[in-house]
């Protein structure tokens, strides 16, 4: 049965285009936009009673479902504490430990009952997770994102360096940690049976957590499932220099050389790469998740995103949960303009202003909400971040805190662009409505007519 959805849709086709489909009906068949059409041009159909049509009221916007392309799923329960250590002590303090407790699938189970929803309610429609190293509970992952409805791509963390992972949580050995990424790989392809909803991603945590046998081993895997990889990438001033001293380059070389640079490829950070390695990047068809808020607390730096993008760079958003604090993609999108304000602005009041920062850093609005969505589509290599025609219906409604008020400059684009302004800077769970991944709705307060 075909559904249809009557709204104002605001979107973006580029990092600098926003797009704006006023008082348009979407058509849903399956899961996938079969029509768009002006809604005065489809009179007959809207008066038609036994035609169900989701009308959003007024002050209420169609955005397309929010990308979250780094999530640690088991750091849920610590979300919002620990982070006042560096990296590498806050593992073995808090995170590893928490990790470990996943063994147990009681526990694995409760937490992602009550983190998928809570997410869907941000209007976080895809999520890429790094589970833990336990195979149970990363298929019980993949079931829990199956059964509430979100599209997802769920790896099973391989870690087995002595070096870099305490004895309590780790695979026995490289080859261990191989076998279990292949069966869970297989595991997760049969739960989606071909819905497209859920996929597996290979996950070897970054290279200070894995030997250069488990790191070969993964990339040949990825060759030959053809399965996405996602790691961490020169987060940290230790992770970058730990790849130098280790293997003699930087962490994005080190991740070519083992076959784990590969097209749609996620990086997560990515705080001290080089343009050479951006230009690795570009050349495989790799890509960034830009964690803001996490990168404020552990990366030393400021990720140069605009500068990034307009390298031709894939970039998209990451909550990084727990690593950052605020689980809502909408909050990272904020923190995203923040960052970059500080990085083109400097931060160090010593210096002479035309020193202090690096110029052309800023990013707008409409690229902030281009990562978040279309921007996270492009990196992942999915079909989605924009309602067009042929595309999944993945999609939010939000409610406009600022509707009703005129504002200095009215005309409309104006007035779109501070729609989503508004929009992205001061909108959470109790402005977004509706929430719909594949045609289906999987969350919401049903405020819409």
């Amino acid at each position: 049965m075909n559904s249809f959805v009557r709204a104002t849709v605001l979107q973006t086709s580029s990092p600098e285009h926003l797009d704006v489909k006023r008082d348009v009906l979407i058509e849903v068949s399956e899961g996938i936009i079969r029509r768009i059409d002006p809604a005065s041009s489809r009179r007959e159909l809207l008066s038609d009673k036994s035609v169900r049509v989701t009308s959003l009221s007024e002050g209420m916007y169609l955005l397309p479902g929010f990308i979250d392309c780094h999530v640690h799923a088991p750091q849920w329960p610590q979300l919002g504490i620990g982070l006042d250590l560096p990296l590498e002590r806050w593992l073995y303090d808090y995170t590893f430990p928490l990790e470990s407790k996943f063994e147990n699938i009681d526990y694995a189970n409760a937490v992602w009952s009550e983190m998928v929803p809570a997410l869907l309610g941000e209007g976080t429609t895809t999520a890429v997770y790094f589970s833990s190293i336990h195979h149970e509970a990363t298929l019980a992952l993949a079931k829990t994102c199956l059964r509430f409805g979100q599209r997802s791509f769920i790896g099973r963390v391989a870690m087995d360096s002595p070096e870099g992972t305490p004895e309590y949580y780790r695979d026995v050995s490289a080859s261990e940690g191989i076998s279990l990424s292949r069966e869970s790989i297989g595991q997760i392809r049969s739960l989606d049976a071909g819905r497209g909803l859920i996929s597996p991603i290979i996950t070897p945590r970054f290279t200070p957590a894995c030997t250069d046998t488990l790191l070969n081993g993964l990339g040949e895997l990825a060759m030959e499932t053809g399965v996405l990889i996602q790691t961490h990438c020169s987060e940290s001033d230790w992770q970058h220099q730990y790849a130098l001293d280790r293997f003699g380059v930087s962490d994005t070389q080190a991740l070519k050389q083992f076959n784990l640079l590969q097209k749609n490829s996620v990086l997560a950070h990515c705080n001290h790469t080089s343009v050479n390695d951006w230009e690795m990047m570009c050349a495989i068809g790799a890509g960034v998740a830009h964690c803001p808020l996490s990168n404020a607390y552990f990366a030393g730096g400021v990720f140069s995103a605009r500068r990034a993008i307009t390298h031709g760079l894939a970039v998209g958003l990451g909550t990084d949960i727990s690593g950052g604090s605020d689980s809502s993609v909408l909050a990272q999108c904020h923190n995203a303009l923040t960052a970059s304000r500080y990085l083109e602005s400097g931060v160090d009041v010593k210096k002479n202003s035309q020193d202090r920062g690096v110029p052309n850093s800023r990013l707008d609005v409409v690229t902030a909400f281009w990562m978040a969505t279309l921007g996270g589509a492009n990196l992942l290599g999915l079909p989605v971040g924009q309602l067009e025609v042929g595309k999944p219906f993945d999609a939010i409604a939000v409610r406009d805190l600022g509707a009703g008020f005129e504002s200095a400059k009215d005309d409309a684009l104006n007035h779109e662009l501070q729609t989503i302004e508004r929009i992205l800077r001061r909108s959470r769970n109790a402005q977004i409505t509706d929430v719909w991944v594949a045609g289906n709705r999987v969350s919401g307060i049903k405020e819409s007519n």
